[in-house]
């Protein structure tokens, strides 16, 4: 027969197995987010840096939206 205190420890055990568990899913789930945020981070600065690119090719091309001299 089991004693209470011996319940108790097997529920205390089966508890932590749990929580373990959660702690190593948490874990996983937090790796791949900072893979994720990463990867989104190195595309914000690309998407930046093409649109700075975009930029600057417009300064040097602001003739562009003079009318030719046809008309």
């Amino acid at each position: 027969m089991m004693h209470v205190d011996d319940e108790k420890m097997i529920d205390i055990e089966t508890k932590l197995s749990h929580q373990e568990d959660l702690l190593a899913t948490l874990n996983e789930a937090l790796s791949n987010q900072q893979v994720q945020i990463a990867s989104l981070e190195n595309l914000c600065r690309s998407l930046v840096d093409r649109i700075r690119a975009l930029s600057d090719g417009g300064s040097d091309g602001e003739q562009q939206d003079e009318q030719p001299p046809h008309f």
